[in-house]
């Protein structure tokens, strides 16, 4: 299967991107002359890992029966200092509510993502350390 993705000049440092079929804008800091229309590209980076991994976990956690009250995933990345600037690792947290979370299913939900089914994930790992925790939210 290949995907394919357009990024078409809009204005200054603007891109409109198409992915599958959803257009948005991408674009860069009023310091290095963009206008701040859209995100920058690297932290979106970090947006397809939270993606890929949430939905997998939710989807696992579907079929074991857990329904959380609330799920959120936050990823955080560091850049290096110097260029090419790119991250050097990279930390998800898991954030659930609910009551009676089974801590087993959740964890086994979350190694299943990060060890089988994130394609994201598995492709970062191949260069940069990734960590992850669970936090239970009150």
């Amino acid at each position: 299967m290949k995907n394919k993705i357009t990024a078409t000049h809009n204005s200054k440092m603007a891109f409109e991107l198409e992915v599958n079929g959803h257009k948005f804008i991408i674009d860069a800091d009023e310091k290095v002359g963009g206008e701040d229309k859209g995100p920058r590209p690297k932290p979106l980076m970090l947006a397809s890992l939270a993606g890929c991994t949430a939905m997998d976990v939710i989807s696992i956690l579907k079929k074991m029966r857990v329904e959380p009250d609330y799920f959120n995933v936050l990823v955080e990345g560091d850049l290096t200092e110097e260029h090419p600037k790119q991250y050097n690792k990279m930390h998800v947290i898991y954030e659930f509510k609910g009551k009676n979370l089974p801590m087993n299913k959740l964890q086994k939900a979350i190694n299943l993502s990060e060890d089988r089914y994130c394609g994201v994930s598995a492709l970062y790992k191949k260069v940069i350390p990734i960590t992850s925790e669970i936090r239970i939210l009150e």
